[in-house]
């Protein structure tokens, strides 16, 4: 999981979707896959999981380019920003 900090690096407060989320529970490799690696695994296991909206809104408010966020690659969150 990926934390956020302030400006002066002090770590703020991990949403509570994290805490709970499915991803927890598996390693970031399986979101942040080598270039050319398959997302599907990760995507099938965002369907799953209860905090995929609140996710998915995290990535968008704070332009998260790499890996899978609430169910979506890098290039369906570019296009769904794009419309």
């Amino acid at each position: 999981m990926l934390s956020k900090t302030t400006d002066d690096a002090t770590p703020t407060a991990t949403p509570s979707w994290q805490e709970q989320a499915l991803c927890a529970q598996t390693g970031p490799e399986f979101f942040f896959p080598e270039p050319g690696g398959s997302v599907n695994e990760a995507k099938q296991l965002c369907l799953a999981c209860e905090g995929r909206t609140a996710c998915l809104e995290y990535a968008l408010a704070n332009d998260e380019r790499f890996g899978v966020w609430g169910g979506l690659s890098e290039k369906e969150r570019l296009r769904l920003r794009r419309r």
